[in-house]
């Protein structure tokens, strides 16, 4: 396996870390009662800080790891993979796994700093397979 798939399979695994991360918590703080429903309506109460972050920080991470997911499979399927798209996978790893305590805990600016180096990561890497 490419470091680039490898770095694509473990973004994978955090994704389902982060799940259980926000589940756990709004489990407790909803009640499955609510949270087995089909969510028709708004629940009674609102998730705690720490949990909506959480909510955020995981939502977020789907909509990067399609950017991320496109950008190795066209470097690895074009057998473009090299030290530099490895680095650029794993940085991408590294600053998601940085941006869920940094999110959780409100550190602003540097969430979106954090953020800022994931997705750049995935632009140069999607460049790097198209040079």
């Amino acid at each position: 396996m490419t470091p680039e798939l490898t770095a694509l399979a473990l973004a994978g695994l955090l994704q389902m870390v982060q799940f259980v991360l926000f589940a756990v918590p709004a489990n407790l703080e909803l009640g499955t009662r609510y949270t087995s429903s089909p969510r028709d309506r708004a629940p009674e109460r609102p998730l705690s800080t720490l949990t909506s972050r959480l909510q955020r920080a995981m939502n977020n991470h789907f909509e990067g790891l399609i950017l991320f997911t496109l950008a190795v499979v066209v470097v690895t399927l074009s057998g473009q993979t090299s030290p530099l798209t490895a680095t650029l996978a794993y940085t991408y790893l590294i600053a998601r796994i940085l941006y869920v305590p940094a999110y959780a805990m409100g550190l602003a600016p540097w969430r979106s700093a954090i953020w800022a180096v994931g997705w750049f990561a995935t632009l140069a890497l999607m460049l790097t397979a198209l040079i």
